[in-house]
């Protein structure tokens, strides 16, 4: 009996192994989180990864308008988006104004604090800027922390209809009135606003012609209630507030 029992504790010990193994090779993935659409579709596309999981969403907000930077988009409302995805929100805090050596030092923190917490990547829903790519990967070299660019190099006719196919309901909260008209800030992106884009303007608003808050998505728990305030134009953009209802 006695070799029996040794090979079922040797059997035993190997299904441990494995079972440990298996655990230790999932990702644990800090998400960069702007609100807007690309982000969400990020998250989406992760969840259908068993060996990813995203656990924390990192967000950087002007403190002093208590808006995500760039987006325009309240804080209650990043906050809202977190507790649909069921992900903790990791707010980064900016003075404004804002240099890029006090980003940097900021974000440094930021990522030393996921590798306290055993996090070991960093994604990012950018698409097929080379240059913004590039910074990030350089900003991250010697934190221990993997760059991940899930979205890259995707066509953004495809992805941008697949985003609106999927539920992706997003609203568009900043637009640059340089590349596209003041018209659009407030709009819904969906497909009639695809339709309506001039030629040359990414459908994605990759190129910075405009960014969104989503206020529904497949990652979220249900849909987050707004309603439009006042569009503004201010330094050089224009914004459109949408308010919690």
């Amino acid at each position: 009996m006695r070799p029996l029992l040794q090979e079922v504790r040797v059997c035993y010990s190997q299904l441990a192994g494995h079972y440990n193994l298996n655990e230790s090779r999932v990702k644990k993935v800090i998400l960069s989180w702007s609100s807007g659409k690309d982000s969400a579709w990020t998250l989406h596309l992760f969840r259908q990864q068993p060996d990813i999981q995203v656990v924390a969403l990192l967000t950087t907000f002007n403190a002093q308008a208590d808006r995500v930077a760039m987006h325009a988009v309240r804080r209650a409302l990043v906050e809202a988006q977190a507790e649909r995805t069921g992900i903790p929100l990791w707010p980064v805090e900016l003075p404004w104004p804002c240099s890029n050596l006090e980003y940097e030092d900021l974000m440094r923190a930021a990522c030393q604090r996921a590798r306290a917490e055993e996090i070991t990547a960093v994604a990012f829903g950018d698409l097929f800027l080379q240059d913004v790519r590039d910074y990030r990967i350089r900003q991250l070299q010697g934190s221990g922390l993997e760059p991940l660019f899930p979205l890259w190099q995707i066509p953004t006719p495809q992805l941008s209809r697949e985003m609106i196919a999927a539920g992706v309901k997003a609203k568009l909260t900043c637009v640059d009135p340089s590349k596209l008209a003041k018209s659009f800030a407030g709009q819904d992106y969906d497909s009639s606003l695809l339709q309506a884009l001039p030629a040359g303007i990414d459908p994605c608003g990759e190129n910075g012609e405009f960014h969104t808050f989503v206020h529904d998505a497949p990652v979220f728990s249900s849909p987050i209630a707004v309603r439009a305030g006042e569009v503004i134009e201010h330094d050089g953009f224009v914004f459109a507030d949408f308010i919690p209802q």
